[in-house]
């Protein structure tokens, strides 16, 4: 592929990186992420990708709606943390798909493959049902990386509790996908086989509900998960802990705010 064709904004099906596809079934869209050699890890570009995908289906007449999954063994792990200074931007540039998620016209669904965390967790919750296979995992790791992820905190309460919110993320545990349904953090558990023979199938169903009828529950639960503190996250993202943290996970051992007692051996 050319510099200048991975290099091209979003227009019609392209979705502006070599890492997303943008597939149509029949009336239903597709939007895959893959990048292997980095475990599908979200670049800005692939980021707005997601984000150009929903509002491209919801100006499409010819689509109905949309399923997000991901290639191999991974869902979507969060932020490419190569590209940390990145990350602010990304914030102050309106990249990120969470809003598009929460507000998209036609039904969007996710098709939970494997391991999910960071951002691909939050997208995975505010997309309208996430189906997820038995293989998936979840985390919210971003305490231990120095973020003060304040989207996150938000609307993990409101989507499982502020008791389990906290225990996600001030421990930073590994949910088995059986959990994460238990918990209401996502939906439904499917075997791993059938997973996009029963995500289409969620979405094929969700398209059939009268669309205006539909924005008003939609605006509903926007209104129910509400705003965030944006300003204080761009300034954790800024800080110290946050440069700390990246450190940290690039040099695979615990952050020096760990007391010597309780480091672990390799990133945590």
């Amino acid at each position: 592929m050319s510099t200048a064709t991975v290099g091209r904004p979003p227009e019609g099906d392209w979705l502006g990186t070599p890492y997303l596809r943008f597939e149509r079934h029949g009336p239903l869209a597709r939007c895959v992420v893959d990048r292997p050699d980095a475990r599908n890890a979200m670049t800005p570009a692939m980021y707005f990708g997601v984000r150009y995908a929903s509002n491209h289906v919801d100006l499409d007449d010819s689509l109905a709606g949309l399923l997000i999954t991901g290639a191999g063994d991974v869902f979507i792990p969060g932020g490419d943390m190569g590209g940390w200074g990145d990350l602010p931007r990304l914030l102050y540039m309106d990249l990120t798909p969470f809003d598009a998620l929460r507000q998209a016209r036609k039904p969007v669904v996710a098709a939970v493959n494997g391991i999910c965390q960071g951002g691909g967790l939050v997208i995975a919750m505010l997309c309208d049902v996430a189906v997820a296979s038995d293989r998936a995992t979840f985390r919210v790791p971003e305490l231990y990386r120095g973020i003060a992820d304040t989207h996150y905190a938000h609307i993990l309460s409101r989507q499982i509790g502020p008791a389990r919110a906290r225990d996600l993320m001030l421990t930073g545990r590994t949910l088995t996908a059986a959990e994460a349904v238990d918990w209401g953090l996502i939906a439904r558990l499917v075997p791993h086989d059938g997973l996009l023979a029963a995500a289409t199938e969620v979405l094929e169903a969700a398209c059939r509900t009268a669309p205006a009828a539909r924005a008003d529950i939609k605006r509903t639960f926007d209104e129910y998960y509400g705003l965030y503190d944006r300003i204080g996250m761009v300034g954790s993202l800024r800080g110290p802990e946050a440069a700390e943290g990246y450190a940290a996970f690039k040099e695979r051992r615990s952050p020096a705010w760990v007391h010597p007692d309780l480091r672990a051996e390799g990133r945590l």
